[in-house]
């Protein structure tokens, strides 16, 4: 029986990228998506992670986990926390896109420029780079980079090209005095192929937590991923 992965995610945004990546790295894997915006709304309108927020995420880690799911990804930063609840109530692996990233930001460490285009999402991305710097015994300063007015006009104007214009704008003037830049939310895969002549690393998040994804199935069964059909991803 083939792999199943359910990716819980708090907009549309990244659907589509992520679904392409899954198709890339793994094409066996049946793909799931739980998709409610309505909680990054009630984030943003809060100004952070309310129990409301957590108590839904915990509630579709547990359908997730129902449906038969091998193991989730959360796609939103801004959520992240709230996985660390979940995980304790579920007995399949729970990703956060973002842990790997976090990691290679740790692992690089120094002058770490953290770019955001929602305020909701700084607090939690610094707050995992820090925690895992610890682990590693690394010493790291971080710079938040909140990129207003970015996140609006993609998602609210569908303006994907103001969007990239004002985030790149962002990385280039970070990139003169960061060791590395962190663009802490999944939605900014769009500026890579822009990211060409920056002088340090740019992480993001969706391949290598899609990567880490496949590394943490195939730990569960090694070598499944090789043999199975390619499934049809399914929209909840």
């Amino acid at each position: 029986m083939g792999k199943k992965v359910a990716v819980i995610h708090t907009s549309f945004v990244s659907v589509g990228d992520l679904k392409d990546l899954f198709k890339e790295i793994m094409p066996s894997v049946k793909l799931i998506n739980i998709v409610d915006d309505s909680l990054l709304a009630e984030v943003l309108e809060k100004g952070g992670l309310t129990n409301n927020v957590t108590r839904r995420i915990c509630t579709y880690a547990m359908e997730a986990a129902a449906m038969g799911a091998d193991m989730i990804l959360n796609q939103c930063s801004s959520v992240g926390e709230a996985v660390d609840v979940a995980r304790k109530m579920i007995n399949i692996p729970y990703l956060k896109v973002d842990e790997p990233m976090a990691e290679e930001a740790a692992k690089i460490g120094g002058n770490i420029s953290v770019i955001a285009t929602v305020p909701t999402t700084m607090g939690p991305s610094v707050r995992l780079i820090e925690r895992t710097a610890r682990d590693m015994n690394k010493e790291i300063n971080i710079k938040r980079c909140l990129v207003e007015g970015a996140f609006d006009a993609l998602v609210k104007g569908g303006d994907k090209e103001k969007h990239n214009r004002m985030v790149l704008e962002k990385v280039r003037e970070e990139a003169k005095e960061a060791d590395v830049i962190v663009l802490a939310q999944g939605s900014m895969i769009c500026l890579l192929p822009q990211l060409g002549g920056i002088r340090v690393p740019v992480l993001t998040s969706p391949r290598s937590g899609v990567m880490r994804v496949r590394q943490l199935l195939d730990n569960l069964c090694p070598g499944s991923l090789n043999h199975e059909t390619v499934k049809e991803d399914e929209l909840v």
